[in-house]
């Protein structure tokens, strides 16, 4: 099959960008989308061009690492995964196929499809470290916890921050990163000795990064490559509001 791809291409967050248009030929309906990034920067390469940057690590949906704007979709078209398993089948032969990175004021370009994305770094070090000492996993299994508050858990602990919800959110809220990492700690008895504090710092450095406000338009739980649900935004308000009570 035969797609054109559309490209922005930008050497850094102070360049002008803009889109390029590059025809890639032979392209098999099994390669998975960055494996035919692959093909067309060896072409490019090979024609002595500057081969286009994109993010990717574990091309296993696991990371988090990668992440692209396809088409007007954060990772594509298809739910519940992310850009390295969107693989070319998905497309029709012939398809034009727009291809931008994340925008977001928190996420400057680095170079073309790739973002700087330390910010949820620094949010996750204002959250702090769990100081229960629980031993080896034996002696932390060992502490009762109900089944659904272990499930709801899980489902948070599942983001990968790759951040699709900032990217496909029309104010870039970070909201269900923040939630997912608050609830996660908030619903265990581990979570619990820096329940407060948490609450508080992972929001304020959440507004010092620049993301905008939740208008709760659930977009970012259809994008989520991991489908986090939105119910996660509530805890995180209600944990804010009992944190900001209590100091």
């Amino acid at each position: 099959m035969k797609v054109i791809l559309k490209v922005w291409r930008q050497n850094n967050a102070e360049s002008q960008g803009a889109f390029e248009t590059y025809p890639v030929e032979n392209v098999s309906g099994d390669m998975s989308f960055f494996e035919m990034m692959d093909m067309l920067n060896d072409q490019l390469v090979l024609a002595g061009k500057t081969p286009i940057a994109f993010d990717h690590d574990c091309r296993e949906g696991i990371c988090g690492t990668c992440g692209l704007f396809i088409n007007g979709r954060a990772h594509g078209k298809i739910r519940g995964i992310t850009t390295c398993q969107l693989h070319m089948r998905s497309f029709e032969d012939g398809e034009t196929i727009v291809v931008e990175p994340w925008r977001a004021k928190a996420f400057p370009v680095i170079k073309d499809l790739i973002v700087e994305r330390t910010s949820f770094d620094r949010i996750m070090e204002a959250g702090g470290y769990v100081s229960v000492k629980t031993g080896g996993t034996p002696d932390a299994n060992a502490i009762p916890i109900a089944k659904r508050n272990a499930e709801e858990a899980m489902d948070a602990a599942s983001c990968i921050g790759c951040a699709a919800c900032v990217a496909t959110c029309k104010n870039s809220s970070a909201m269900l990163f923040v939630a997912a990492k608050v609830s996660q700690l908030a619903l265990l008895p581990q979570g619990q000795p820096e329940r407060v504090e948490r609450a508080l710092n992972m929001i304020a450095a959440m507004d010092e990064e620049g993301f905008g406000n939740c208008t709760n338009t659930g977009a970012c739980e259809i994008e989520c490559p991991k489908e986090i649900s939105i119910s996660h935004i509530g805890r995180l308000n209600r944990e804010f509001l009992k944190a900001s009570l209590k100091g």
